[in-house]
């Protein structure tokens, strides 16, 4: 194989990870007879943690073969970190034995799929099909269908009902297939604000990816007044926290809607990335008082840093009153970035439809805002002129103190 050189980018090629000379001799005939042509880079060691970026260098896709078995605790952080590399990275867990744990530990991690030795060439064939499947498949409607991941910079700020109101309204105005999914992995509540029992959750799906068809996704969402919703578990299951790949969800949301609506706990972790990376814009969901703010300052930091573009992300500022809390042109200020929409503080509006189980009415303050929105998003997706990075915490600790003298 050759030896690894991460300056040198390829634009196809596969990375075996593992110090195992045993799984090398078994995957080389294996290589020679599928990846002709194909670079072949061997790590003969675990990447240290917080490195794999730059120990792969670049590559407009790259699929990683890694041996799980020789340091399972390892190389599955290792293999956490390769998900949040975007869906140009494809991961292959490589496994001595069939370990149904094992396996589970791998798939939640972010691994696409798996090899158990011995590596025959009919394991193989099958795997790699399955890929190229995969690969395929959200490229046939990506343009047609419009993901918006709706994500709070801090608790409370109202994120989720925003996200259930804009697929309604998305319905309203004239949207043919929309769906909207509560990827909160730890405290979902769409089901709990449309009073809503979830029988079957995104975990069905995520479970049985491999098999994925309409019949299995009819039976895993919930269609309600023309809007299908895929609803987050009734109860924290084990290892849920540790889920890193949602791609079999988008994937397969992106060819069958033409609105999906992400409802997420927010912007860190590799799940919510993963979801920020395939979203076609970003609702980053705050309010307009101090501390939702310095959140909001460390949530663009963090996306920033992650590699989310800034003309992806809008910033939303609900419940927005201007006598209370800091206006709009101070926020737009102290953030460096513009404000995208404020949605007025409609107390009354909101009670009523949630002890109803249903969207904010369309005549109300909120609802007049709501339909504002959904046509502006609704329209060509915007990428303005690079917006300034937020340049740490300096702005709005200035606006704190003079509000406070």
């Amino acid at each position: 194989m050759r030896k690894h050189d991460p300056a040198s980018p390829a634009s196809h090629r596969a990375v075996v990870i593992t110090p195992n000379s045993v799984m090398v001799g078994q995957l080389e005939p294996l290589f020679a007879a599928h990846f002709g042509g194909v670079p072949v880079t061997h790590l003969h060691r675990y990447p240290a943690a917080g490195s794999a970026g730059a120990a792969l260098g670049q590559s407009v896709s790259q699929l990683v073969f890694l041996d799980v078995s020789s340091s399972p605790d390892q190389a599955l952080q290792l293999l956490t970190e390769l998900s949040t590399l975007g869906a140009g990275t494809q991961v292959l867990a490589l496994l001595a034995g069939d370990n149904p744990e094992t396996i589970l530990r791998c798939l939640r991690a972010g691994a696409t799929d798996f090899l158990l030795q011995p590596f025959t060439p009919d394991q193989f064939e099958s795997v790699i099909a399955k890929l190229a499947r995969i690969q395929a498949a959200p490229t046939v409607a990506s343009e047609n269908c419009k993901v918006i991941a709706v994500m709070p910079a801090k608790g409370a700020c109202g994120a989720t009902t925003l996200a259930c109101n804009l697929a309604y309204y998305w319905k309203r105005l004239g949207a043919k297939r929309v769906l909207l999914a509560d990827l909160d992995v730890l405290t979902g509540t769409v089901s709990f604000l449309l009073k809503l029992k979830a029988t079957r959750s995104f975990l069905d799906v995520l479970q049985r990816a491999s098999e994925l068809d309409e019949d299995l996704w009819r039976a895993s969402v919930t269609p309600i007044n023309g809007v299908d919703l895929l609803l987050a578990p009734e109860m924290i299951m084990d290892g849920v926290a540790g889920l890193t790949d949602p791609s079999p969800i988008l994937n397969y949301a992106r060819n069958h809607y033409d609105v999906v609506i992400l409802d997420t706990n927010g912007v860190y972790g590799a799940w919510n990335l993963n979801q920020a990376r395939v979203a076609n814009e970003l609702l980053l969901v705050t309010t307009n008082e101090l501390p939702a703010l310095q959140a909001t300052q460390r949530a663009l930091s963090y996306l920033d840093s992650n590699q989310i573009p800034n003309w992806k992300i809008h910033l939303v500022v609900n419940r927005y009153h201007s006598e209370v809390g800091l206006n709009r042109d101070v926020i737009g200020t102290a953030l460096h970035t513009e404000v995208y929409e404020s949605l007025p503080s409609d107390y009354d509006s909101v009670q009523r439809a949630l002890m109803e189980g249903k969207p904010v009415q369309s005549a109300t303050p909120l609802g007049k805002s709501l339909t504002q929105l959904v046509k502006r998003l609704a329209g060509p997706a915007e990428k303005p002129v690079a917006q300034k990075k937020a340049g740490g915490l300096t702005g709005l600790l200035n606006l704190f103190s003079k509000t406070t003298k």
